[in-house]
């Protein structure tokens, strides 16, 4: 419901999906927004080609011991689902013993992270009816799979904790798995199946709800480059530059949005943000014959094992996406990287030709206890909406409806700064 007493001039930095979705929660509440992308279009980055998964099933948290683990046992592999560059830097290493000291917590981030995922998506639907966004929308489940049986019973127990936030989701045998994606070849020790998770193209989300961005009102400065950020506390002053010209832009209160790069920028207001980038990468296969497209699966698959994730976008593109790596700020496009994202669907799809495949990277926003930063920074004025990791999209519509909730406490003069969401859990 509007607020038509709030007259806060606030300006975004970031025109990913958490900025997008932040600016809409806003304008919804009858503020004046002001969102500033450096790209020419919003959604070009981490939120450009994805897994497309919006996944509850997925709201497991990292910090668990067996990612350490694994990590060491594939930090020499250069096609390992989880690559360490074994090159130490600051922000690394405290970043790395952060998410060490979250470990205790893994099993109550989970659940609110559950929590938090199953919220989220009743906005992104009522979102996407609303503003007419058609985003390539699969509401077809989600279907983990399983090779072997240690893979399996873990994810029994994973299963234990995603109930304990609401989310249910079955056991099905190898028999089952074939009679709901008919496609997936290979053998498997069992599988687990989510069906009220869905797919769809985020960007083509993304760019849709900025479109409704505008309709509401909603400012978006598009190629302009921050350069710097300041706030008194009272107000906020960013640098931009744009064409070749340089000028400081004032606004009432300032949200950082800007995934990867929000760290430097919550220094320049006196925050510390412990996000570090991890790469992700994806190929788009075009599905540009009928027996492609016959060959392709239609449900969204997770691969414990190679940690990849697929989705079905319209007719004639599969997705698959996965892997993190660990390498500091660096979009570089690996060829070994890309090779097992292609050889998985060969072997599990190989009816699917991968002559043409379009590859990409992108860099996570990740906070070592594998929550979102969502709230008040040191300043009064200063708000953070990031470091979501890879639930971005899944989790991005609850995180801007509470950003809303706490920009409106501030505007309003009241301390209290939680709003119709769940209360973070807490490394």
């Amino acid at each position: 419901m509007k607020n038509p007493m709030i007259k806060k001039h606030m300006v975004i930095v970031g025109g990913g999906i958490t900025g997008i979705t932040s600016a809409y929660a806003l304008a919804q509440q009858g503020m004046q927004v002001t969102l500033i992308e450096k790209n020419r279009y919003p959604g070009m980055e981490t939120s450009y080609a994805n897994g497309g998964q919006l996944s509850a099933s997925n709201a497991e948290v990292w910090t668990h011991p067996s990612t350490l683990i694994k990590g060491l046992k594939w930090m020499l592999k250069s096609d390992a689902p989880l690559l360490m560059n074994p090159a130490p830097t600051w922000h690394k290493l405290s970043w790395m013993a952060e998410f060490v000291a979250a470990i205790p917590r893994y099993k109550d981030n989970t659940i609110a992270t559950t929590r938090l995922a199953i919220e989220s998506r009743e906005h992104h639907f009522a979102w996407a009816k609303a503003e007419g966004i058609e985003f390539d929308h699969k509401r077809e489940g989600i279907l983990h799979i399983y090779r072997d049986k240690k893979g399996f019973d873990h994810a029994g127990e994973v299963s234990r904790l995603l109930a304990q936030g609401g989310l249910p989701r079955r056991a099905v045998t190898p028999e089952e798995m074939k009679a709901i994606e008919p496609t997936l070849q290979g053998q498997y020790c069992g599988g687990y199946f989510t069906e009220s998770d869905s797919t769809g193209d985020i960007h083509k989300f993304t760019f849709g709800l900025a479109k409704a961005c505008e309709r509401l009102g909603v400012k978006i400065l598009t190629e302009h480059q921050v350069l710097s950020v300041a706030s008194n506390g009272q107000s906020a002053a960013v640098q931009v530059q744009h064409a070749g010209q340089t000028e400081t832009l004032s606004f009432d209160g300032i949200v950082i949005c800007a995934g990867v790069h929000g760290r430097g920028l919550a220094a320049q207001l006196g925050d510390r943000l412990n996000i570090y980038p991890v790469k992700g990468y994806s190929i788009t296969v075009g599905l540009n014959d009928e027996a492609s497209q016959a060959a392709a699966p239609q449900v969204s698959l997770l691969d414990d094992e190679t940690k990849l994730v697929t989705s079905r976008l319209g007719q004639d593109r599969f997705r698959v996406a996965g892997t993190a790596e660990f390498n500091g700020i660096d979009l570089d496009i690996r060829a070994d990287r890309i090779k097992p994202l292609v050889n998985w669907v060969n072997t599990c799809f190989p009816g699917v030709d991968t002559r043409r495949v379009e590859p990409w990277a992108g860099l996570r926003p990740m906070m070592p206890n594998m929550l979102p930063r969502v709230g008040a920074g040191k300043k009064a004025n200063v708000f953070y909406n990031t470091g979501h990791g890879h639930l971005g999209w899944t989790l991005s519509a609850i995180t801007a409806h509470q950003l809303a909730g706490h920009v409106l406490a501030w505007s309003s003069n009241n301390s209290i700064a939680i709003f119709g969401g769940t209360r973070l859990a807490q490394a």
